[in-house]
């Protein structure tokens, strides 16, 4: 096989492992919301929060891409659920941030600490220098997908008769 063959065939592999992990991440998530009473999208929120510190419901909304009204709707439900409590700025009162409970989070952290242990057991067996190359290859893959979301989210500003075709076709079942 050519290097070029087996490169791809590599880059192939890798894009489907990567597939199915982000696959069976979301669907662990899914799990921890039904576990926890609260939707997935929530605990999404509830994450990114979590990771981006105190930030106000229209930071929160711009991270996400959902509209204020809806941020607005998954604060409230967070907040009723003890998750999230709402915050007055100190210096500008008119100003409210979104902050994590964190007792909440530590209840909510131990859904994932046998996913965390599996992941200790897996990083046990990289080198640091490897490790290194994991983290520069999961931060740089962030930022793509991030481009790439913003890309895919410009589609929203064109108008509907200007997007691509992407109506799946009803299919027969099989006989």
């Amino acid at each position: 096989m050519s290097r070029t063959k087996a490169r791809a065939a590599l880059l192939q592999e890798l894009e489907a492992a990567m597939r199915r992990s982000s696959a069976q991440g979301v669907l662990y998530g899914q799990t921890v919301a039904n576990v926890a009473g609260i939707a997935n999208s929530d605990l999404e929120c509830m994450d990114i929060l979590y990771l981006e510190g105190r930030v106000t419901a229209g930071r929160l909304a711009e991270v996400t891409g959902l509209t204020t009204g809806a941020i607005t709707g998954v604060i409230d439900r967070l907040e009723k659920a003890g998750l999230v409590r709402r915050e007055r700025d100190e210096a500008d009162r008119r100003k409210v941030f979104i902050a994590v409970v964190p007792e909440a989070a530590m209840k909510i952290g131990q859904f994932y600490v046998p996913m965390q242990q599996a992941m200790e057991k897996v990083f046990a067996g990289y080198s640091e220098e490897e490790l290194r190359l994991l983290l520069r290859f999961a931060n740089e893959g962030y930022k793509g997908v991030l481009a790439a979301t913003e890309a895919l989210k410009s589609l929203l500003d064109t108008p509907p008769e200007k997007r691509p075709d992407l109506k799946l076709k009803k299919l027969r079942p099989n006989p």
